[in-house]
């Protein structure tokens, strides 16, 4: 008997023995994050960004400051598929693909949107990559985005690219998007998807007195009916922020233009966007209620003033964003899409006789109306 379970027990050993025969050491992989995509005379370029698992795990005695190296590969190919394993003749050792966070597109793949949707197909194939992924546009070279650090020489896992939220909720203008969201987006017929582009900016930080370059969402590119519509800045999209759901918080300055009285955060906003024919012509009318605090006060002034001021700032700047799309026929608004949501009878005869055209008059009233719910240690008059 006691023989039995010692042979048993041996067997068992071998067993789990031979299982760990095809096991990789973790640091012995490479661990792509991020991926760029173009698309240039019929050929798909891959960029792949790498880190090796001691960048990419976080432990206890990592040195915050110390230079955390990044790998680049490259791989070209006629399908994407082809361009990605073309990766696997140089990479040494196993590519994981897990571990993919972002994909930038550049402008020649963003340009033919054929090749952008064979692309997000291709690679959401691969049964390591999730659907949750970060999804931007560049109108820089790839090599310069996938190499950028983070501030502190922090993990490049920690910054704009990877984790775009924390910036967001502090300043939000442009709003991170998803694939799977970008995806719903593209094959709704009202809907005009944004694409958020990232740049760097070399102006606004230094190490010591050396320049050191940061990630910035300069603007976006705007895509309706799979057609690329244009690169809007986000000066150009001031006023959508206040549309999208999303939107957590904005500075403002009142008033709008000349000296400043104060500078206040608005927060939260709530939208109501009404679709309605007048005359046979299409209409909008959009409310907007939002609270604000005051932030910064540079001039005395009433409750009640800074209120109005702040209702006006955010009336203009819708208005400002509205024209700005009806220039290139660019819905930057979205107002489309709820035409398509609510009335649907209303856009489907419009689209049916190509009349769903964005006039300067189609916007017809703004309505914003904002609270004033905290002023700090500043007790101002209600009037």
């Amino acid at each position: 008997m006691a023989a039995s379970i010692k042979w048993v027990l041996i067997l068992a050993l071998l067993l789990l023995e031979s299982g760990c025969w095809d096991s990789k050491p973790i640091q012995n992989m490479v661990y792509v994050t991020a991926i760029g995509l173009d698309y240039q005379e019929g050929n798909f370029i891959v960029h792949v960004q790498t880190l090796n698992f001691i960048n990419v795990a976080k432990i206890e005695n990592f040195e915050i400051g110390k230079n955390v190296p990044v790998w680049i590969g490259i791989g070209k190919g006629k399908t994407v598929s082809e361009a990605l394993t073309s990766i696997y003749a140089t990479s040494q050792v196993k590519v994981y693909w897990g571990h993919v966070r972002a994909i930038v597109c550049g402008e020649g793949i963003i340009n033919n949107q054929d090749a952008f949707a064979e692309a997000y197909d291709a690679i959401n194939r691969y049964r390591e990559v999730r659907y949750n992924i970060l999804l931007y546009g560049t109108r820089e070279p790839m090599s310069k985005i996938l190499t950028q650090k983070s501030i502190f020489n922090l993990s490049p896992l920690e910054s704009i690219l990877d984790t775009p939220e924390d910036s967001y909720s502090q300043r939000s203008s442009i709003p991170p998007q998803y694939g799977y969201r970008i995806i719903a987006e593209l094959n709704e017929l009202g809907q005009t998807a944004l694409l958020p582009s990232l740049s760097t900016d070399d102006n606004s930080w230094t190490e010591d007195q050396k320049k050191k370059a940061m990630f910035k969402v300069d603007g976006a590119f705007m895509i309706y009916d799979h057609k690329l519509k244009g690169w809007f800045s986000e000066d150009d999209l001031k006023g959508a922020k206040w549309l999208q759901k999303r939107m957590k918080r904005s500075i403002i300055q009142i008033p709008g233009k000349g000296e400043p009285i104060a500078a206040l955060v608005l927060k939260l906003p709530k939208q109501r966007i009404e679709p309605y024919l007048e005359k046979g012509e299409l209409r909008f009318n959009i409310t907007i209620n939002v609270r604000a605090y005051v932030d910064e006060m540079v001039q005395e002034a009433s409750i009640k003033k800074m209120e109005q001021e702040a209702e006006a700032v955010v009336r203009d700047q819708i208005k400002s964003t509205y024209l700005k799309g009806v220039s290139q026929q660019t819905d930057l608004l979205n107002l489309l899409d709820d035409l398509y949501k609510k009335k649907y009878p209303i856009w489907r005869s419009l689209h049916d006789d190509n009349q769903l055209i964005l006039k300067e008059d189609t916007l017809n009233k703004i309505d914003v109306h904002v609270t004033l719910t905290n002023t700090g240690t500043y007790k101002g008059k209600k009037n």
